[in-house]
């Protein structure tokens, strides 16, 4: 890859760190690094820097970096600004694509997932196998994940989650739960994508690192703040760098984290060989008089002034030393704090009103320097260029600054005791400004949470409101938060951490206490419990009372804990009786449970409100498919339709539709155009599949099976139906397979032990099938065709008492069953029943 040239950023840079002292052994041990091939036992693949706030650990990393491309590894820097695995992941590939190496497949897949989280809260249900609609619970359907990463194809895991749970629900629900979470989301990646991101794009983020290994000598990520960050990346990066779980890291892959506090050793503590930790401490007297000394500051009264304020925090000796003090002046009040004396070492009275102007916002671009800053037009380049050169100043991630917590601290305290009234109207000024920034994004409409940059500008324009001690300031926080909450726990802890900052910055403790209990909630339990807490304290008009009882209700029920969720809906309706999206949750937990009735009036209700909403009208016509109502199914379907063409889930649902009423070519006709719309439609798919299979098609059969596993490997169902379809042709040990896979990813699945068991008979391993028939007649015991499998097996087996039991419980369940068997099936069976 050719060198790109340097941007006047680089040289910026270059120039800056120019005058780097201090730290000179952990800058060697760094280098060192790459002096020692990956199979060298003295190669670390990670380094965990860690210290008080000011002790100099982004600006280590900084210089880290520089010493990393020097070595010509390709970079990426993420902080705190990142509040997930796939924002941290986005950010990689922006910086990388940077540098000349652009993550394709993984910004493909990125820009899926944020689809997909879009679509979650309009996706429709839908059901999946009309052969299993009105069976029993499995075995399967009495384990839940832990919160959220309920998904089709994953091992569940009993958790502290199973407490919260009625047997009962245990027994039925997470059965229907599957079902719903494929139906909903349309297929199984779709699901995974949403549900449990990292482990669709995780692999993806790795193949993308193994590729650019091949041309780049090293790749070195760096991720600071991680006393913020290692909530949601610690036991992924553990996952990621010591275990096949998710594909290979590349071994010139170094990982350099940083933080105030050690690593956690219960998770990384027996992997010491391979990690190396970085405790920082403030510079010692020569490194501080090092770092002073290149910056022409060498008088012993300033020097000596310097160490006394400082403390040998690099932060405030490098800010000190920028200003080059000749003369340690009048030392002025004793309680003054050491950002005000640098400040006063700082001759030039525009630098010094901006630098504390810009203490105000928690970040800083171009734009908002020029409306915190007072100053003529002509002055604000040049000033704006000084600020960023400061030590106390750094980058946080797309374009934005960011001043030190040591330094910003201190500044805002100063401003806010010299003019209370002026802080006041200032912080009043700034959330006017990133308000009417915030309406020009024109995200203001119907879904604005789910715009990462309008989240960000109403995130800083509510900091500002709070700062200002706007008297309505915190319940609209608070208010807030329950939208956030809507938006995922990323950004629900962001809302809660800028309480904590205002609070802080502004000093009023009841907003800091908000922000402090709700980071608490969320952090040991989530999002369930953070809103239970704000519903017990917090005075909330009705309307958001039931806004966050929704919440509640969609975070219990993707727990599976369907009783605690149907309650939160039904207060949400309670409290505000016009809340559509209320009807619609409801209406889809009372599926879950079976009852279609209530669930469909919910819908009527929901329509009624929202007649325009194509998803609402939609989901009520595949919820009247799932009953059976198949007129009113396609009325539903062909208005949903009419009210947006390009729903291709109501394209689908009424193609399946038709074809359970058996009118294929129009079943055809609808699924063609869904899969027209979304080509890796797996549902669409694998309903055509039936429809070809109603034909006498096999081989398109097979062919859409193929597709619709190509687009999800991972889903049982699919995998079931191409077996039945691959015996249906006589290819007996290829259906044993994918049998075999569908039973991996969901041991408790009642039709494939029937469907493996026959095509096992066909094979000749008698023993074998008759264990897989048993085992689905244990799980369903009236499951007639895995009866009559059974009673043909014991025929042939010569064990004809006991096939002529099975035929008279079939009989005794469905009279017609074994009319529709093949003749020699017949034969068999009526010789069994003469004898």
């Amino acid at each position: 890859m050719a060198q790109a040239r340097p941007s006047m950023q680089d040289l910026i840079r270059q120039r800056t760190r120019a005058g780097f002292v201090g730290r000179v052994a952990e800058r060697s041990l760094f280098r060192a690094n790459f002096d020692t091939h990956p199979h060298d036992e003295g190669h670390r693949f990670r380094f965990h820097v860690h210290g008080n706030a000011g002790v100099g650990k982004t600006f280590l990393l900084r210089e880290w970096e520089q010493i990393a491309r020097e070595q010509g590894a390709l970079t990426a820097y993420v902080d705190d600004s990142s509040g997930s695995v796939p924002e941290v992941m986005a950010r990689i590939s922006r910086q990388f694509a940077a540098q000349g190496r652009r993550l394709k497949e993984l910004d493909r897949t990125l820009a899926a997932h944020d689809e997909r989280r879009h679509e979650a809260e309009l996706a429709a249900l839908a059901a999946l196998d009309a052969r299993e609609e009105d069976a029993g619970p499995s075995v399967g359907g009495r384990v839940v994940a832990r919160a959220g990463m309920v998904a089709l194809g994953m091992v569940p895991v009993v958790g502290p989650l199973a407490g919260m749970l009625d047997p009962g629900e245990l027994a039925g629900g997470v059965d229907r739960f599957r079902e719903s979470v494929l139906a909903r989301f349309r297929d199984h990646e779709d699901a995974r994508l949403v549900l449990a991101p990292e482990q669709v794009l995780t692999p993806v983020l790795l193949r993308e690192l193994s590729d650019a290994a091949t041309s780049t000598p090293w790749i070195v990520l760096f991720l600071d703040t991680y006393e913020r960050t290692a909530p949601y990346l610690d036991h992924w990066l553990h996952d990621t760098m010591t275990t096949d779980r998710h594909g290979a890291m590349p071994a010139t892959a170094v990982v350099v984290t940083a933080g105030q506090r050690p690593l956690d050793t219960a998770l990384w503590g027996g992997l010491r060989d391979f990690v190396t930790d970085v405790p920082l401490s403030p510079f010692t007297e020569a490194e501080a008089r090092g770092l002073l000394a290149g910056k022409g500051v060498t008088a012993e009264p300033v020097v000596e002034e310097v160490l006394r304020l400082t403390g040998g925090l690099p932060v405030l000796v490098s800010t000190l030393a920028e200003s080059r003090p000749a003369d340690p002046d009048d030392v002025g009040d004793p309680s003054a704090t050491a950002v005000e004396r640098f400040l006063k070492w700082e001759r030039d009275p525009a630098r010094r009103a901006a630098a504390l102007s810009c203490a105000l916002p928690r970040w800083l671009d171009a734009d908002v320097f020029r409306a915190v800053t007072d100053c003529p037009q002509d002055q604000l380049e040049p000033l704006y260029a000084w600020l960023r050169s400061m030590p106390f100043v750094a980058g946080s991630g797309g374009g934005r600054l960011r001043y030190h917590d040591v330094v910003r601290a201190p500044m805002l305290r100063a401003e806010r005791s010299r003019s209370p009234r002026g802080w006041a109207e200032r912080q009043r000024r700034l959330a006017r400004t990133f308000g009417g920034w915030r309406e020009e994004t024109g995200a203001d409409g119907d879904e604005p949470w789910t715009d990462e940059t309008w989240r960000a500008l109403r995130l800083a324009e509510v900091y500002h409101l709070l700062c200002a001690g706007e008297r309505d300031a915190l319940p609209r926080a608070l208010r807030d938060f329950v939208q956030a909450c809507e938006a995922g726990a990323g950004v629900a802890a962001q809302w809660a951490r800028v309480l904590v900052d205002a609070g802080q910055d502004a000093d009023v403790a009841a907003v800091a206490g908000w922000g402090t209990e709700l980071t608490a909630a969320l952090d040991a339990a989530g999002i369930v419990t953070a809103l239970g807490l704000l519903l017990r304290r917090a005075v909330l008009d009705a309307p958001t009372q039931a806004r966050a009882r929704v919440v509640r209700g969609d975070e219990l029920r993707g727990q599976a804990a369907y009783a605690q969720a149907l309650a939160e809906y039904d207060r949400a309706v309670a409290l505000d009786p016009e809340l559509a999206v209320a009807y619609r949750q409801r209406a889809g937990i009372r599926r879950e449970l079976g009852d279609y009735d209530a669930a469909i009036a919910d819908l009527d209700r929901a329509v009624a409100l929202e007649p325009d909403n194509s998803w609402y009208v939609a989901l009520r016509g595949e919820h009247h498919r799932l009953a059976r109502h198949d007129d009113e199914a396609v009325r539903d379907l062909s208005e949903g339709i009419r009210l947006d063409p390009a729903n291709e889930f109501a394209w689908a649902s009424r193609g399946a539709t038709h074809e359970r009423r058996g009118d294929l070519d129009a079943a055809l006709l609808d699924l063609g155009r869904a899969l027209d719309l979304k080509p890796d439609y797996a549902w669409a798919l694998a309903r055509r599949a039936r429809v070809w299979r109603a034909l006498g098609d096999p081989r398109r059969q097979l062919a859409d099976l193929d597709h619709a596993l190509t687009a999800n490997p991972d889903w049982p169902w699919a995998r079931c139906e191409r077996g039945d379809a691959l015996r249906a042709a006589g290819r007996d040990e290829e259906a044993v397979a994918d049998f075999d896979r569908a039973l991996s990813l969901d041991p408790a699945y009642t039709s494939a032990y029937a469907s493996r068991g026959a095509s096992l008979a066909n094979l000749g391993h008698h023993m074998e099938a008759l264990a897989d028939l048993n085992r689905a007649v244990e799980l369903r015991p009236g499951y007639v065709w895995a009866l009559c499998r059974r009673a043909v097996l014991f025929a042939a087996m010569g064990r004809l008492t006991e096939a002529r039991t099975d035929v008279e419980s079939v009989r005794e369940l469905d009279s017609g069953a074994l009319e529709r068997f093949s003749d020699t099936d017949r034969a068999v069976l009526g010789a069994v029943l003469a004898g």
